[in-house]
Parts: structure tokens; sequence; C-alpha cells
């Protein structure tokens, strides 16, 4: 069965409804526009970018770029020439002090050691001859003065006895410095001779080995270097700062460094040194400055490059604000104790202290009032870098503070206002 046919007049009556939604929706939206831009009150929080006040840390930190040395370490040479007869160590052996690093060929000290040893026995035999003949002097000497006391002997005779005796001591005496000379070379060749079995001065780690086995060493100007042992339990940082930060360094501070490949773990310890003779490099004045820094599990090594934090001052669980948020006008150097401006613990803002250990500093910030205003405020500020800073008094956890101007939508390079936070 077909149904009936929608009459006519009904299929008019629903268009002519539905232009009317129509219509009444475009005019609603061009009164809304039109009263929006021309007769409603601006919003004046739409023309600024606002950042929230915020909690966390902050360091003011003076940066550098460092190397990592040994703090000991002992560069071991040959004292005696000759052939590198043999190595017992090679690089990253654990070695203790008095443990044989290396010999050198002995043959030529060892013969040195033997012909003076030669030697001082030729002159032990000398000295025993001239005793012989001092004891035979003192002999002839005392019958001479004996035949003189019966005046059976010349005086001639016993001048010259008197002058045999003498000259058999003064034999002897030479020949006893001469043995002491001898003993004094013999000693010194037994020396050389240990010099040729060269052992760790010191207990620590071989980083370094500059010769090789079967190489002659020349120790007649200066002793060659052979090998390096460090002790890698305790390394120095080494940073080069330049003289525009130097003077913010202080002996004591803490500084820490991260290293390539670290996984930004930190190590830290503290400033112990700076060294003041610069070193001028490319015309820039750079100053050492050194710390020491534990290394029990040997994950530093030497001539790692650290790149190196000061802290001049830090802050802890602090509120925190960018810097762009403040005016651009000169701070007042002490601040006021208005009403509201007061430290977080109820206390007046004037008796607040940053980190550094010096007074709080005034500067201005506007801030996004709950009627949809911008009003400006003095607040108290503490410890300051490039991006952040501390605020001590008169804001609050959460509050917005204007940190710059927003873009229109229909700005330059088709450029759009961000959101706020």
């Amino acid at each position: 069965m077909t149904p009936a046919p929608v009459p006519l007049q009904a299929k008019r009556r629903s268009r002519y409804t539905i232009l009317a939604l129509i219509c009444v929706v475009l005019l609603g939206t061009a009164g809304y526009f039109v009263w929006s831009k021309y007769f409603a009150k601006p919003d004046e929080l739409s023309g600024f970018q606002l950042t929230a006040v915020s909690r966390g840390d902050i360091e003011d930190v003076v940066t550098a770029t460092g190397t990592l040395q040994p703090r000991e370490y002992v560069d071991v040479g040959a004292q005696v020439s000759g052939q590198l007869k043999k190595f017992h160590v090679e690089v990253g052996t654990e070695v203790k002090a008095g443990d044989l690093l290396a010999e050198i060929d002995p043959v030529v000290l060892q013969s040195r050691v033997d012909a003076t040893r030669a030697q001082w026995r030729n002159q032990r035999a000398q000295l025993m001859a001239r005793e012989s003949d001092l004891k035979l002097a003192d002999m002839q000497l005392r019958r001479q003065r004996n035949l003189m006391a019966e005046d059976a002997t010349t005086t001639e005779a016993l001048q010259t006895a008197e002058a045999a005796q003498l000259a058999a001591q003064a034999q002897i005496e030479a020949l006893k410095a001469q043995i002491d000379q001898t003993e004094s070379n013999l000693r010194a060749d037994e020396a050389n001779l240990n010099y040729a079995r060269i052992y760790a001065p010191m207990t620590g780690t071989v980083v370094s080995i500059t010769a090789r086995q079967g190489q002659t060493l020349i120790s007649s100007q200066q002793a060659p270097v052979i090998l390096r042992i460090a002790d890698l339990s305790t390394m120095t940082v080494q940073t080069q700062v330049s003289e525009a930060d130097v003077s913010r360094l202080k002996l004591g501070m803490p500084a820490y460094f991260t290293t390539l490949g670290g996984n930004g773990r930190r190590w830290e310890g503290t400033l112990n040194k700076i060294e003041p003779t610069p070193v001028v490099q490319n015309n820039v004045v750079l100053y050492n400055a050194l710390f020491d820094v534990a290394n029990p599990n040997q994950a530093l090594m030497t001539q790692m490059t650290a790149q190196v934090f000061f802290v001049v001052a830090a802050a802890r669980d602090a509120l925190l604000v960018p810097m762009a948020a403040f005016a651009s006008h000169a701070p007042r150097a002490t601040p006021t104790s208005a009403p509201g401006n007061r430290s977080r613990a109820g206390e007046p803002a004037r008796k607040r202290r940053d980190p550094s250990g010096h007074a709080p500093r005034e500067r201005t910030v506007r801030v996004a009032t709950a009627a949809g205003t911008v009003e400006e405020r003095r607040v108290e500020v503490g410890v300051t870098n490039r991006v952040e800073a501390q605020v001590l008094a008169g804001l609050e956890e959460g509050e917005q503070v204007v940190s710059g101007i927003a873009l229109e939508a229909g700005g330059p390079a088709g450029a759009r206002r961000p959101p706020r936070l």
C-alpha cells in the first residue's frame, strides 16, 4: 500500500523554519562579534605571555672546561745508561711500592763494580805492606834513640831514622785516603748496578710506557722517562677560568662536573687551589682552578674532558620566576617592610638573606590578578642566573607573572599567541 503524499504546504513550512534558524544563528554570531569588538571591556591579560610561579632548585654557577689528571703520579726514569733488557709490567698493571718494573742490561755495570773492587783489594794489600814498613821504621827509630842515649851513634843517623818513620806514616795515611776514595767509588758502582733493576717508587697503576724493550737508554745528560705510575683513586680536575669569572671563585666553594658519556652523572668536589699565574691562549687570559674528586671505582680516567660548574650560590625548593618577568629599571639596594611584602615564614622581608649571604634585592614584576588585570608588585630576589630567579618574598606559588608580550594571531609570519600557563 503506497503512503499518502506530503502536502505541499507542509513542505514549505519546514523549509521556512530551517531558514529562520540559520538566520538567527548568523545574527547572533554577528551581534556577539560586534559587541565583543566595540562594546565589551577588553581582556587586559590577552596581550601578555604569562608564566606561573613554580617551585624548584636554582644554582648560580661559573662554568669552565677542564681535564682530569691523577692527583699523585711519578715519572719513572732510568738513572744509568744501557739497553732496556726486559719489562715486567704493561699499561694498566697495578703495582705496589718496591715491585720490579724493568731491567737494564747489567754487564757493563757489573764489570765496573768488579774492577773497582779489585782496585780496593790491591790498595788494602799495599796498606798492609806500608804498615809493615812503619813497624820496621819504628824499631829502627827506637834503636837509634837507645844508641844515642849511650852516645853510640851519630845525630845524623837518629834524624834519618825519625824521617823514615814519618815517611812510613805518611804513606799509610795516603793509602788510607785512596782506599776511602775507592770504597766510595765502589759504593757508587754498586748503586748503579742496582739501578739496572728499576723498582716502583709508589703504589699505583702504570698509566703509560714511553720506552720499548731493547731500546738503548742514555742517561748522561737527562734521565730518560720509561713509564708513569699514578694513583687513580683520587683525580684532580684542572680547569681554566676566564679572567671575567675568576673573581667570583672562592676557595672552599662547592664544584661539580660531568663527563662525555657519563649519562649526566655529577662528580662533586671542593675548590682547593687557584693558581695566580695565568695562561694566555689566543689573547684570552685564563686562570687554572683545581679541585680533587674521589675515584674509588676508577671510572674517571686520565685526560678526560670535564664540564665544570663552580656553585657561587644555590637554593633548594625555592619559588622561581623567569628573568624575563623583571622590569628593566635598576633595583633598589635595600628591601622595604611594606604590608604584604613578607616572607613565607611570616617574618619581615628585610630579615631575609639569600644563600650567598648577600642582602636580598628588590625587583619589580607584573602580576595577573583574579579580575583579569595586571598589577606591578615589588618582590625580593635571592639567587639568580641567566634563566631564573629565586623569589624570597612578594609572590606565592601558582601566581602568574608577565614574562613577555603575546603575539597576535595575525602577526608577522602567521605567528600565533601562545597559550597562557
